[in-house]
């Protein structure tokens, strides 16, 4: 019988035995991690993770992940994941590098959250720190690397993190649009991920309108952004293809730029300076694609906490007022906040700080 058992065994290892089906993997799926030093009170892990597309394929996002080296003896340690603002769109600007290398400027935003025990979770976003061109301004995208990054961090082993723990949601600007777009998907696209409150400011909710303010403007770079991450996020959109000498010149610029670079580009150019085809945004495909990205389209499946800088030089202060009025119209828990007389970076400045106080108030 020993002598059955053994050469059974045997040949199973000569010929191979039937190999074991891989499980498919799913959104917030780890693909990698490992330590890090990063210039912030934590102990810090770089990640890559699964998530999915603006039009639903499956994809690879990189993040950084940061815990207080302090334990948490109050039940499950609650988790921000922190959306940042344009950071720009060449891979050295993603957050993850940024917080490795001393020059991210968010850190004290983050610093708050960490010393007040909570974990932060930061994605760099598609295509930011990771191969193809980052998908900038795209909401459906953004949201899916915000709650996508929630579910990576609960699946390191040494963050010591409760999958069912609560998780909070913070963003300006970018980050803002990131955050809301993280709410609204959330009861659809995350259910499992425990949301306990949002807080975006600054939200270029409405980019049909954020385009028409900017178009002409000293920072018009970053509308040159948006087009560059829209037709990257949808490739059918009429962009590349009516490029004209100057755009395809510009467009290689901003692929590469960070954020002063990115905002600097093409001071007080137009669209239509860029392309043999006038007001490309304005067709049809592109105005359907904005729309599938326009906030305030869904009830966010937690409270939210919204803000605006009464003078935002970059996102107008009625942007922010629409989003309120579209979520109350939803039924939305929304608490809306106006700082008074602050510029766009004014905002975060004065209404960050307090944004994290509010997400305390949920865990």
């Amino acid at each position: 019988m020993l002598r059955t058992v053994l050469v059974s065994a045997l040949a199973a290892a000569l010929l191979g035995a039937p190999a074991a089906q891989a499980a498919p993997s799913a959104p917030g799926d780890l693909v990698d991690y490992k330590p890090v030093i990063a210039t912030a009170p934590a102990k810090a892990w770089k990640l890559t993770y699964r998530s999915t597309s603006a039009t639903g394929q499956p994809n690879t996002v990189s993040g950084i992940l940061l815990v207080p080296p302090t334990p948490w003896t109050k039940g499950a340690r609650p988790l921000i994941s922190y959306a940042v603002g344009t950071h720009g769109l060449g891979d050295r600007c993603a957050p993850s590098n940024r917080l490795m290398n001393g020059s991210e400027n968010e850190v004290l935003l983050m610093s708050q959250a960490l010393s007040r025990g909570w974990a932060v979770v930061v994605t760099d976003y598609e295509g930011l720190g990771t191969p193809g061109t980052h998908t900038y301004a795209v909401g459906q995208s953004e949201g899916r690397a915000v709650l996508d990054a929630a579910r990576a961090a609960a699946r390191v082993p040494e963050a010591e993190l409760s999958k069912t723990g609560p998780v909070g949601v913070f963003g300006y600007s970018q980050g803002g649009q990131a955050a809301a777009f993280a709410g609204e998907l959330q009861p659809s696209y995350a259910p499992d991920v425990n949301l306990v409150g949002v807080a975006e400011g600054g939200v270029p909710a409405d980019l049909n309108a954020v385009l028409k303010f900017n178009d002409g403007g000293p920072a018009f770079g970053l509308v040159l952004g948006a087009a560059v991450g829209y037709s990257t996020a949808y490739p059918e959109l009429p962009f590349d293809d009516v490029l004209n000498a100057k755009g395809e010149r510009a467009v290689a610029k901003v692929k590469e730029a960070c954020t002063v670079e990115l905002g600097a580009a093409a001071p007080f150019a137009r669209l239509n300076d860029f392309t043999t085809v006038p007001n490309v945004s304005a067709g049809p495909r592109w105005q359907a694609r904005l729309g599938e990205n326009l906030a305030g389209r869904a009830k966010p499946g937690a409270p939210v906490y919204l803000y605006h800088a009464s003078l935002d030089e970059l996102i107008p202060l009625s942007v922010g007022k629409g989003l309120r009025d579209r979520y109350r119209a939803l039924g939305a828990d929304v608490t809306w906040q106006e700082f008074p007389l602050l510029e766009h970076i004014g905002g975060v400045t004065t209404g960050g700080p307090v944004a994290m106080t509010w997400l305390g108030t949920k865990f």
